[in-house]
């Protein structure tokens, strides 16, 4: 294994923990909301030094970190601010890498207030530390600064790996074994690498410049990547395994398959699942045109209605008014206190004039003559006991049904996993909705050498979780790689 970056101690904050608890929480600079509405560009604009270097004046130095806790890829935390206080910002960079192949990223769009955040002391009676915004500020500045670093590497061990897919998963996982000194070698299905990073995150969220940075930083570590290879088509897991000789295989594939409600009139015309409404503007630039050809139906001045409460229908409604639609409606079966969307992405979209109607559930899509979609006829909803997750059931109020005006509808409600590859593979065992089965500690398939994580197994979560899962499912390849058992 390689060693760690040796990292010179950091200044310590000796300013009396009252003092540290009585500065107010850095606020993220942002775009005016009436200007971003109507452009691509990054909502949040990121701290200077000074300002991040405030924010890291406020950590309490816990003795039992909850922050590094709460945080699925164990980011050192504690010590990264550490290194922020003392304006070792390299340093810092360098420390959040040991952990986080991917910290420009995680710090855009990462649920830090349920994560890391969640577990700051400080939260519990005021505002907690905004790791994130310090996080996104570090990759940044390491970025700015042209001395993105790249950690020491292993000897080669003449093991290969194969991952399938691009997205967080199976970039976190490429990190930590190219570190140990495997050949890896990412396949993609899609024309650009990142899978969700690329084809399902808007653009004003996260800039695709900065994942291919993240990505061309794990080219230079020596990470192998492959595009326009449809794994389950182009070629298959034991094709890989035995005809190219990958030593291991991990799935990460992600779930991509969308989900619709089943009701009159998704047939129509400007109906759209959620992911190909973004991915179509995201990997087909859709928001570029007309210097790039629209390859959706056009939402400019018309009405558009978006299905869902979580972050991927948060996503589709604020692009859609960036697009020019007259009106962007979310519409939600449950309260705003259910969705699921991060409280940030619901602050902003209200600032940028989304509309919201809640507890309604749409019952019909109707159309006119020729096929194309006129409005969505929905009903009133009410919150009766909770569900066996512990959310208040939605129970639909007779008789209330009303139309929303709408000429493009997109569809935001969940995903589930696409068949492709557990179809030929036969020996790989899924559960009942088709997910693949893993071992939660080992990320071990029913197939020898075979490993998934992700989406794929867990279904849709949150960028930090998959690459949570990644790092476990490195972790797995690796102890099988040295000593062959599989168990």
């Amino acid at each position: 294994m390689p060693e760690k970056n040796s990292v010179a101690p950091a200044r310590k904050n000796e300013l009396p923990l009252k003092e540290r608890m009585k500065i107010e929480r850095t606020r993220m600079p942002e775009q005016d909301p009436n200007v971003r509405n109507c452009n691509f560009e990054e909502v949040n604009l990121g701290l200077d030094a000074a300002a991040a270097t405030n924010e890291a004046t406020r950590c309490i130095s816990c003795n039992k970190p909850g922050c590094m806790m709460d945080c699925p890829v164990n980011v050192k935390i504690d010590q990264v601010l550490a290194l922020v206080y003392a304006g070792q910002y390299l340093e810092a960079a360098a420390k959040m890498r040991e952990d986080n192949i991917l910290p420009a990223i995680t710090g855009r769009v990462c649920p830090q207030e349920s994560q890391c955040e969640g577990g700051c002391a400080l939260g519990k009676k005021g505002h907690s530390v905004a790791i994130g915004y310090i996080e996104r500020f570090i990759a940044d500045y390491e970025r700015i600064t042209g001395k993105l670093g790249i950690p020491p590497m292993a000897p080669p061990t003449g093991k290969s790996v194969a991952m399938v897919g691009s997205g967080p998963t199976a970039l976190s996982a490429a990190g930590d074994l190219i570190q140990k000194g495997h050949r890896v070698r990412v396949f993609e299905a899609l024309h650009e690498l990142g899978g969700v990073l690329v084809y399902g995150i808007p653009e004003f969220r996260l800039p695709k410049s900065i994942v291919r940075l993240e990505i061309d930083n794990l080219a230079k570590m020596g990470v192998e990547f492959e595009t326009n290879v449809v794994v389950g088509k182009s070629v298959t897991i034991d094709e890989l395994m035995n005809e190219e000789g990958y030593d291991a295989v991990l799935v990460a594939s992600g779930a991509g398959l969308p989900q619709f409600q089943g009701i009159p009139g998704e047939h129509l015309n400007g109906v759209y699942s959620a992911n190909e409404f973004l991915t179509r503007v995201n990997l087909m630039r859709a928001y570029q045109f007309p210097q790039c050809d629209e390859p959706i139906y056009d939402c400019h001045g018309r009405e558009v209605v978006v299905v869902g409460g979580g972050n991927v229908a948060m996503d589709a409604v604020r692009t859609a008014k960036r697009l020019g639609a007259s009106t962007a409606t979310i519409v939600y079966r449950r309260s705003e206190v259910e969705m699921p969307a991060r409280r940030e992405e619901v602050h902003h979209a209200h600032e940028e004039g989304i509309e919201f109607r809640t507890l309604t559930n749409p019952v019909e899509l109707i159309g006119d003559e020729k096929g194309w979609l006129t409005g969505v006829k929905c009903i009133r909803m009410e919150l009766g006991e909770p569900d066996a997750r512990g959310r208040r059931r939605p129970i639909e109020v007779k008789g209330s049904e009303f139309v929303v005006p709408a000429s493009v509808a997109i569809i935001g409600i969940g995903t589930t996993a696409n068949p492709l590859i557990q179809s030929t593979t036969p020996d790989l065992k899924t559960d009942s909705r088709g997910y693949i089965i893993a071992d939660p500690e080992t990320n071990r398939t029913s197939k020898r050498g075979v490993f998934a994580g992700g989406d794929i197994v867990t279904g849709a979560a949150t960028v930090i979780l998959a690459m949570g899962a990644g790092r476990k499912a490195a972790k797995g390849i690796d102890e099988y790689l040295r000593t062959g058992e599989w168990a």
